[in-house]
């Protein structure tokens, strides 16, 4: 098909060659345009007359990339580790990870250290035994050139969101982050549960979202305080120590409802 924005293009192309076709200007200047800065929400009144969004009345909407999804849920707990270059970086995985790959045999070390928190970019990739988060969320294999990878989902990426380990961690670091943040004393559970949507989908919390949440988090104070559910196994998932200066039980009821926040569609949806 012809272009649908010519007149756009031809004025790309011009800033492109008159800032010396600086290919990272010309990024920066398409993310930080109004236009690709828009909710990916549709609009009903152009859905018939363009259902496939060739006006760009919207952002398309798109699942993360496996790297970014873990680079954007650390990143909303507060533990990203930012530091450049360097070796690759082992996530948790069992010891006899690789006991499976011969020739030669070798042994999964997982990083025991801050580097466990780099970002995906320094993941280490073993060619056609990817790990698992990796694999989920689609990352190929690189036994071959993949210029678009494909996008799915299913069950088996709000599992591992809901339990693998970088996951979990990541979801105690987020409740530690709102329960060390300043909130009004008469509204604190409102205001936190708002925090946490800012933090995670940029906007606040709707009142249906709010009252659900409200009635999870009570729920698993109570299974976390009758022991039903013992806190400290949740709690020490991970290489950090937990908040020693909060309250177990009200730190593991915080946990499961961030595990919640981070499993949303529209916080692994761009």
């Amino acid at each position: 098909d012809a272009p649908s924005h010519p007149e756009l293009l031809d004025w790309l192309a011009v800033e492109f060659r008159e800032n010396g076709w600086d290919v990272k200007q010309l990024i920066k200047t398409i993310v930080m345009s109004d236009t690709y800065r828009q909710s990916s929400k549709a609009r009903p009144e152009l859905r018939n007359l363009d259902p496939n969004n060739r006006l760009l009345a919207f952002q398309n909407p798109r699942r993360l990339d496996a790297e970014f999804v873990r680079d954007n849920v650390l990143a909303i707990a507060g533990i990203l580790n930012l530091d450049m270059g360097g070796p690759s970086i082992k996530p948790y995985q069992p010891d006899d990870y690789y006991d499976a790959l011969q020739f030669p045999n070798r042994k999964y070390m997982a990083d025991v250290d801050d580097r466990q928190y780099r970002r995906g970019v320094y993941m280490h990739w073993q060619r056609t035994f990817l790990h698992p988060m990796l694999a989920n969320f689609d990352a190929p294999s690189r036994e071959e050139c993949t210029a678009i990878r494909v996008v799915s989902n299913t069950p088996q990426q709000a599992l591992t969101l809901l339990n693998d380990p970088t996951f979990v961690e990541a979801a105690r670091a987020f409740a530690e982050r709102l329960l060390t943040y300043p909130v009004n004393t008469n509204t604190p559970e409102i205001d936190r549960i708002d925090r946490a949507f800012e933090l995670a989908v940029a906007r606040p919390a709707s009142a249906s979202e709010r009252a659900s949440l409200l009635d999870y988090l009570a729920a698993q104070r109570k299974l976390f305080a009758s022991g039903e559910a013992d806190p400290d196994k949740l709690l020490k998932v991970g290489l950090r120590p937990a908040n020693a200066t909060l309250d177990k039980v009200e730190l593991a009821a915080w946990t499961s409802l961030c595990r919640v926040v981070l499993n949303l569609h529209e916080t692994v949806t761009r």
